[in-house]
């Protein structure tokens, strides 16, 4: 990730082991002070408190929504879908709710949805540069 990147450079130039000793802003805020809190939170969320039960929904209705805007020919909000839908998967994955056998079925879901995206994206733009 580009995020986790960056900070990797930072925490080097600026001699640091650890990410939430950052300077962050020059002023005595350390990167911890900006967002420990948020990581402990939604690391909580993500691993003992989200509803499995609301997040297979959740995957259901962007998979769904993601088919029914390619079917529009909405390839953009479809696309935003299909992250939705990884998101959820990601989520689903960390709470050890989904078997080995359905996990790779859910990645090759997420897969169908961001080929499905990417190819009507590309075919917009090709529609477009043969109209040029």
């Amino acid at each position: 990730e580009l995020t986790y990147g960056l900070e990797r450079l930072a925490m080097y130039i600026q001699g640091v082991e650890n990410v939430y000793d950052l300077d962050f802003n020059g002023a005595g805020v350390s990167y911890g002070d900006v967002f420990l809190r948020a990581e402990k939170e939604f690391s909580a969320y993500n691993f003992e408190h989200a509803d499995t039960d609301l997040l297979f929904q959740q995957f259901a209705f962007a998979e769904q929504e993601c088919h029914a805007l390619l079917a529009k020919g909405l390839d953009l909000p479809a696309y935003d879908q299909c992250i939705k839908a990884s998101h959820v998967f990601n989520l689903l994955d960390a709470r050890s709710v989904i078997s080995v056998t359905e996990r790779a079925s859910y990645i090759g879901r997420v897969r169908a949805l961001a080929k499905g995206s990417c190819e009507a994206w590309l075919g917009v733009h090709d529609q477009a540069e043969a109209a040029e």
